[in-house]
């Protein structure tokens, strides 16, 4: 059996991975880093109170943080996905 090499790409055959990822730098993006910075800052856990239905802070602030990430993420998804006509 012999060992076939890929085709190297032709003027007219580009890649179509390099494309798409040069499309994907949109400013948009640097909003994702909220919800990963946010929960990394002590200040605003370290504490008991207020307390919301019982809970410390703590617990209801890492609720708090997913729901943070979540719209984080929805809108980063819908101000960068590419609409059907441009």
């Amino acid at each position: 059996m012999a060992a076939t090499e890929p085709e190297p790409p032709t003027p007219t055959r580009r890649p179509t991975t390099v494309r798409s990822r040069a499309k994907d730098h949109s400013p948009w993006n640097w909003l994702l880093f909220v919800p990963i910075v946010v929960p990394l800052i002590p200040v605003l856990f370290n504490g008991d109170s207020p307390r919301i239905f019982g809970f410390p802070r703590f617990y209801w602030l890492q609720l708090a943080y997913i729901l943070l990430g979540v719209a984080t993420t929805t809108l980063v998804y819908q101000m960068t996905k590419k609409r059907g006509g441009r």
